[in-house]
């Protein structure tokens, strides 16, 4: 709600408010249906996804999963038990468990992000320098 100090927002701003939302309802379907067509949940994929770049602590995997480290427990128990996941002493400190994707959990990641379609054709038809802007400005967003 806008308050007396708080300008409210131009139409331009919230036409982009409103495409950044379309493309985010887009992105949750698509990638939902990428999920289970690994049987996979979509807390799952983000998770494995996460792991693919880099084993992370659990308590790390919470906050970028914004939830509770319980479930991320039990979210990594699952796909550890798939083989797509397992836990190993941190290199920089033995005492704390990190989580890591397999090679199995790398080539499912890999698939899940290929699966991902809705944007492709629509990027392809922007310039490097193009997407690089667009890339940078949704990396600013992301900081802000």
């Amino acid at each position: 709600m806008s308050t007396p100090d708080t300008p409210r927002p131009d139409s331009l701003t919230m036409e982009v408010v409103e495409l950044i939302g379309d493309v985010v309802a887009r992105f949750h379907s698509e990638y939902e249906g990428a999920a289970a067509e690994h049987t996979l949940t979509g807390a799952q994929a983000r998770l494995l996804s996460l792991l693919s770049r880099e084993p992370l602590p659990m308590r790390k995997l919470a906050q970028k999963l914004k939830c509770e480290p319980s479930n991320v427990t039990g979210i990594v128990d699952r796909l550890e038990a798939r083989g797509l996941v397992e836990r190993r002493p941190d290199p920089a400190d033995r005492r704390v468990k990190v989580a890591a994707a397999t090679d199995e959990g790398r080539r499912v990641a890999r698939e899940l992000r290929e699966g991902l379609r809705f944007a492709r054709e629509p990027l392809a038809g922007l310039s490097r320098e193009e997407r690089e802007s667009l890339r940078d400005l949704l990396r600013r967003m992301a900081e802000a």
